[in-house]
């Protein structure tokens, strides 16, 4: 068994450092050693976040590479776009292994990054293309071995989640058409993160469904990026998400036109369930029994199901994970677990309370 170790929470007060260290709270094998913040820095977690008791009442700290690296092994970065590439150079250079929840590495061209995320590229001059080629893109299960010898993961957004662990078997087999794939994507409001943002007042966003970043949303590129990679050749597709009057979910149904128009509902199933067989953290339902974003609410699990439309010869995936947890935080975890050399679920909750 792997040796304990000591993990720094970077970000600790947003919605993906809380999730983070909620899931280490019942962790075996691993201890926070260090909270940071930058509005924060200074305060006692108990003045913070009073429903999240912590160990010692830890004083959240600024996070500097050399504090971290004297009492870390591991460091999970929940930062605004931008400023995980100011801290991930020195960490990686003091041994500590990081795991970004942020969009910062998930490119593997740091002129991409400069270009979807150019208001951010702005703010943060970068000259680390080696790291951007180096990180592992952190769907775990579709990376697992590269992650186990990782020192930099990039953690995938919740919306490409969701909508590659749908595509990617049907890609990798060949079994769909590249061109003309639609993800229709719902998400509650927590993916907007935790800072105020008016389309997320309750006022504005309770009793409402609506669309978002219709064409050029940013995860667009990445879920073609990774897309791209797996089929061999440039990838272009349709993604439109949508705000639900909800707090934490992320339901993406996926359309795509079948190669062989024979193929049926059961056939394609058996397929997911083929690619995923290993995988505790995503369960295959049976044809004809449709996700809810409830049945995952709190888990780190994904529920994925098929359906076949023989009429148009349309593939129908549907895929519900939570955001903050599959999407976000428990994927970190899964990646810092592989990286420890543990099992990919130690620790993470994959049963659901229900309602």
């Amino acid at each position: 068994m792997a040796a304990d170790k000591r993990i720094a929470v970077i970000g600790a007060s947003g919605y993906g450092g809380l999730q983070t260290l909620r899931l280490l709270a019942d962790h075996p094998h691993f201890s926070v050693t260090f909270l940071g913040g930058e509005r924060s820095s200074g305060r006692r977690w108990s003045e913070i976040t009073p429903f999240l008791p912590l160990e010692g009442d830890p004083v959240v700290r600024p996070p500097e590479p050399e504090a971290i690296a004297a009492v870390a092994d591991l460091a999970v970065l929940s930062l605004p776009n931008g400023l995980a590439a100011r801290l991930v150079p020195e960490l990686l250079q003091r041994g500590v292994k990081v795991v970004d929840l942020s969009a910062d590495y998930r490119y593997r061209s740091l002129a991409q990054w400069q270009e979807v995320y150019a208001s951010e590229a702005r703010e943060t001059p970068r000259q680390d293309n080696d790291l951007c080629q180096e990180a592992v893109y952190g769907l775990v299960e579709w990376q697992e071995e590269q992650i186990r010898t990782a020192r930099l993961v990039a953690a995938p957004g919740c919306f490409p989640t969701a909508s590659l662990l749908a595509l990617l078997p049907f890609l990798n087999q060949g079994l769909i058409e590249p061109a003309g794939i639609i993800i229709d994507a719902k998400t509650g409001s927590s993916g907007g993160g935790r800072a105020a943002k008016e389309h997320l007042l309750l006022a504005e966003a309770a009793e409402a469904v609506a669309p978002y970043g219709v064409v050029g949303h940013r995860h667009t590129s990445e879920i073609e990026q990774v897309a791209s990679q797996v089929v061999g050749h440039p990838v272009a597709l349709q993604f439109s998400p949508h705000l639900m009057p909800m707090v934490r979910g992320l339901l993406a149904t996926v359309y795509a036109r079948l190669g062989d128009p024979g193929l049926t509902a059961d056939d394609c199933t058996t397929l997911l369930k083929a690619a995923y067989r290993s995988s505790s953290s995503v369960e295959v339902l049976p044809v004809g029994t449709y996700p809810s974003t409830k049945w995952v609410r709190n888990t780190n699990r994904a529920l994925l199901s098929v359906q076949v439309d023989r009429r148009t010869g349309q593939l129908i995936v549907m895929s519900a994970i939570d955001n903050l947890i599959k999407g976000q935080a428990g994927q970190g975890v899964q990646c810092l677990n592989l990286m420890a050399g543990l099992p990919a679920n130690t620790g993470l909750p994959l049963l659901p309370f229900y309602p």
